[in-house]
């Protein structure tokens, strides 16, 4: 099974599209990298296969699991944090961490 399954995957803002027709297989147990330019899609398409954003067209799957129709399920497998880690300055770092 691949970790990751991506199949004619489209985005568009307006006129622009972010994503258009993208393939992409990652397998399981494997580690990725995905670079590019600014504007090359990479965050869409972070953002579609963490369930935060819905495309126009095409399949993604997650272990298997439709990011359209299962989002819940590829929530609870998941985790993903920004560039930018947002730290409380007046927690201690287990209790930061906690949150």
């Amino acid at each position: 099974m691949a970790a990751v399954r991506v199949e004619g995957l489209r985005k568009t803002y307006g006129k622009a599209a972010a994503l258009d027709g993208l393939d992409l297989e990652v397998p399981e147990g494997a580690i990725s990298a995905l670079l590019g330019p600014n504007g090359a899609g990479k965050t869409t398409l972070i953002r579609i296969l963490a369930t935060l954003l819905r495309p126009d067209g095409g399949r993604a799957e997650v272990c298997g699991h439709d990011v359209v129709s299962e989002p819940r399920r590829i929530r609870a497998l998941i985790g993903l944090t920004g560039q930018y880690a947002a730290v409380d300055e007046l927690l201690t770092a287990r209790e930061n961490l906690v949150l």
